[in-house]
């Protein structure tokens, strides 16, 4: 049989490798399945649930060979606020509507959008996650008794403070059994999943040595039920679709976020390059289908699919059997699984916490001090203190408008001469002084994007550039990359105000997007297609016709080479006068006091 696509060149000695990575994948998935469901505020077999199928379909349908889908730490502040608020069934419509809008992403090519997203807003939001799914554990770990579930962080440390009183002293042996294994395990046995290691030594500690004195995920969720999931009808009418709009939409976000780093990931360990739209399409599928089981939403797993490879993965039917693995391992022993401790899921998260909080990338966009230190801190503190979707919108925001602040402070208008000292006689801004500058002729570099972010600029550089004298001036703009609707109306609007005092403006060297904006408002027709030229020099040429030569006999500035034949020096007998004239004029060319340049 001959595989295409991501199954191209694959053997039957891949299968074996395949079952490998697979199998450990998915005894590594089941603990951390049950443990974000439990945080997400759920019951732990929609967990396992979501495991089993978005994992099976992530990895069919999506466009890496190597990813893992299922839960994640990511989604746990955003589910867990969305039960609290509309409850498990709203939720199930919300990671409905999300698969779709991840589908028509997708669909619509809009998978390479995700990487605008500025990495202090993604930092700052995973690091944000990673406190709230930290502080979340607390009280499992301690064992307090009471404690509610609130959507706020301030809210819980408030009622954690209150119920210190009721901690539990076996539960915090239990914790402390279980983070020793995964911190052991890696370095005695790095191939065995410490995270199943850490539950089944402190579920036998817990049974063993103190029965029945820490909670279990029996005692407070009931038992597991074995077997397939079930089906489980969705109400698809408006008003739950309408209400749920707004939560499905940050979960497309952060899950399309998720999913693609968790395939660039993938793509550095391998070599391999992922097909991002396809990818979409992949998570959009089966986030459709998982809630019609009962399952959270789902994306890729950076960790998993880190471990996938590093287990030999060879194509998505690792992805495959990992879910296949879960479903065996629930319909099997999931009775088992309910005297697991809570107490030992809290160690687990709080590790993949740790692991995700981008503390290195934090630490040093900190050191920076810089506007995106500002964005990642101000993003950090309203995930934690408010919600993911606030976080969002506002580091969004706040990222637009210092780019549009430093884009606007790119943009640069210098007045310019032809340098002397120039072979090729190029026109620099130190040769312009006071001394040394044409009345009747104006040379001006823009340099920089021409857009709304710099009208202010240009606005005042009109109005500074009004003179009586003035024949003719000349904007250099082969280093205008951008122009929009709103910096051509400035840059018209400066014509237009030139043209009505009588001052010719010649243009030089405009570059493709902006001269087909210009000939699409009718700005060029303004201009005229004569005082378009490709070359300063052509158009300097072009100028000089232009100056009234009565005001420049007796004049000294010597801007140009043909300025001593204007003035009349060039025909007059070289006397004392005008050979003091002509050496007056020298330093001039010289002269290193800079005129500013308009910013």
């Amino acid at each position: 049989m001959k595989w295409t696509g991501r199954f191209s060149g694959y053997q039957a000695g891949d299968l074996r490798r395949d079952l490998i990575s697979g199998c450990i994948v998915g005894i590594v998935a089941i603990p951390l399945g049950m443990a974000f469901a439990i945080a997400s505020g759920v019951k732990p077999e929609y967990g396992l649930y979501t495991t089993i199928v978005a994992g099976i379909l992530i990895s069919l349908l999506g466009g890496s060979r190597f990813q893992i889908g299922g839960p994640t730490g990511a989604f746990i502040p955003i589910l867990l606020a969305i039960v609290l608020q509309y409850g498990y069934e709203n939720l199930l419509i919300a990671g409905f509507l999300a698969g779709v809008m991840l589908l028509l992403m997708g669909l619509f090519r809009l998978g390479a959008l995700i990487k605008f997203i500025p990495r202090p807003v993604t930092i700052g939001f995973t690091a944000g996650i990673a406190v709230t799914i930290f502080s979340g554990q607390i009280a499992g770990f301690l064992g307090l008794e009471g404690v509610g579930r609130h959507e706020y962080f301030h809210e819980s440390m408030l009622d954690i403070a209150r119920r210190l009183p009721t901690l539990n002293v076996f539960s915090i042996l239990t914790g402390c059994v279980c983070l020793a294994a995964l911190l052991i395990t890696p370095k005695i046995l790095p191939k065995v999943p410490g995270s199943l290691i850490g539950i089944i030594v402190s579920t036998l500690a817990a049974t063993w040595l103190y029965p029945g004195e820490v909670a279990t995920i029996g005692s407070a969720y009931g038992a597991i039920p074995g077997g397939l999931p079930r089906l489980h009808p969705l109400d698809l009418s408006w008003d739950h679709i309408g209400s749920m709009l707004q939560p499905a939409l940050i979960i497309a976000m952060l899950g399309s976020i998720e999913s693609l780093l968790s395939a660039v990931v993938a793509d550095g360990m391998t070599g391999t390059r992922h097909n991002s739209n396809r990818e979409l399409i992949g998570q959009g599928i089966a986030n459709i289908v998982t809630p019609f089981f009962g399952g959270i939403p789902a994306t890729g797993a950076i960790a998993r699919t880190a471990t996938n490879i590093r287990n030999g993965a060879v194509s998505p039917f690792s992805g495959i059997i990992h879910g296949v693995v879960v479903l065996l391992v629930v319909a099997a022993f999931a009775p088992y699984a309910s005297n697991i401790p809570l107490a030992a899921m809290a160690p687990i998260l709080m590790m993949v916490a740790w692991n995700m909080s981008e503390r290195k990338s934090f630490a040093k966009l900190l050191r920076t001090r810089t506007s995106d230190t500002f964005i990642l801190v101000v993003t950090f503190l309203l995930t934690v203190f408010t919600t993911l979707t606030t976080a969002v919108e506002i580091g969004l925001v706040l990222a637009v408008l210092f780019f549009l602040k430093r884009m606007s402070e790119m943009l640069t208008v210098d007045k310019v001469l032809p340098d002397p000292a120039s072979s090729r006689k190029k026109v620099s801004a130190h040769t312009v002084t006071e001394e040394h500058d044409c009345p009747q002729v104006s040379i001006f570099t823009v340099n920089g994007p021409l857009f709304f972010g710099a009208s202010q600029t240009f606005a005042d550089f009109g109005a500074r550039l009004e003179r009586r004298d003035l024949r003719a001036v000349i904007f250099r703009m082969s280093q205008v990359p951008l122009m929009d609707t709103t910096g051509e109306a400035n840059f018209a609007s400066l014509v237009k105000c030139l043209q009505s005092a009588g001052v010719a403006v010649i243009v030089t060297g405009l570059r493709h997007q902006p001269h087909r904006l210009l000939q699409k408002t009718g700005a060029l027709e303004l201009i005229g297609e004569s005082h378009l030229f490709e070359h300063t020099g052509e158009a300097i040429e072009y100028v000089l016709g232009m100056l009234d030569k009565d005001k420049c006999l007796g004049c000294r500035h010597f801007a140009f080479s043909e300025c001593a034949g204007f003035c009349g020096l060039a025909a007059a007998p070289a006397s004392p006068t005008a050979a003091a004239a002509a050496k007056a004029a020298e330093p001039a060319f010289g002269q290193q006091r800079p005129k500013p340049s308009l910013h």
